[in-house]
């Protein structure tokens, strides 16, 4: 059975690379397109939303808060500053910095570690396991792909092997075995 550390650590990192990916993509369609400084960071799917910034400070709050929760260690701070694709690029490398430094051992027992949150949508007391897969892991990728649908509707061209990522191999191709 694999570990919370396994879970967590490498889906969350692939996460954060396919987000660098989108930023990467906006920032050129921004420049080929001429958009105006901050039309893609400020892009939303409703007005009720969070801007694509929102959405990739959000993913990385849940991937460095959800990891040290579960690792039960500090989580940096990152305060919600950036304003351009430089600063997003920046956010997830120092998102997936603190993600990369956290070892397996950090997550022995974090099935069973108390998570305690008090959000707007998301309060009480549970477990690291009903922690991981009913709130932290949907809410990681929810912000992924609300992010995904911001670039989408604004034109910019990505699609879903965008937001799968890319196979180990870099080849492009995923070839499945039922057999882990």
């Amino acid at each position: 059975m694999p570990s919370i550390h396994d879970l967590t650590i490498p889906a969350f990192r692939r996460g954060l690379a396919i987000l660098a990916n989108y930023v990467d993509k906006a920032a050129d369609y921004s420049a080929a397109e001429g958009l105006a400084s901050g039309a893609l960071i400020d892009a939303r799917l409703a007005s009720d939303m969070l801007t694509f910034t929102g959405q990739i400070q959000r993913a990385s709050d849940n991937a460095k808060s959800g990891a040290a929760r579960l690792a039960g260690v500090e989580a940096p701070s990152f305060p919600d500053v950036e304003t351009d694709f430089q600063d997003l690029r920046q956010r997830l490398a120092d998102t997936d910095a603190f993600l990369a430094g956290l070892t397996p051992e950090q997550f022995d027992r974090a099935e069973i570690r108390v998570i305690e949150l008090g959000f707007r949508s998301v309060s009480g007391t549970m477990s690291g396991q009903i922690y991981l897969t009913q709130v932290l892991l949907p809410n990681f990728y929810f912000h992924i792909a609300t992010a995904h649908g911001i670039l989408r509707a604004a034109g910019v061209a990505i699609g879903k092997r965008d937001y799968i990522g890319t196979t180990d191999d870099g080849s492009g191709v995923w070839r499945l075995s039922l057999l882990a």
